[in-house]
């Protein structure tokens, strides 16, 4: 699984760098159980995201916590240009 391409790799490359290998490996083989009980037990048809969209909601739901805390605190959360864009490199 840590060097598919696919939702699961993801997830599972995501789950060592925080947990460690052997708790990812668990956590990863409970996510792919889950996934085929729900396709044996409903009928629901597997649809491979892929890896970027598995990032792609990755990014968005830690995003949505950050601006739920910067609220919590106050704040709000400013979207700003990516630092690594011509134009940033140019004021530099």
């Amino acid at each position: 699984m840590v060097n598919s391409h696919s939702a699961l790799g993801a997830y599972d490359r995501r789950m060592r760098a925080r947990l460690g290998a052997p708790k990812a490996m668990t956590a990863t083989a409970h996510k792919l159980a889950r996934l085929v009980y729900s396709l044996l037990r409903y009928g629901t048809a597997y649809v491979e995201a892929g890896q970027q969209a598995y990032e792609q909601q990755y990014r968005d739901r830690v995003f949505t916590n950050l601006q739920r805390k910067a609220r919590g605190f106050g704040y709000q959360l400013v979207q700003v240009e990516d630092p690594g864009s011509a134009q940033a490199a140019a004021t530099l």
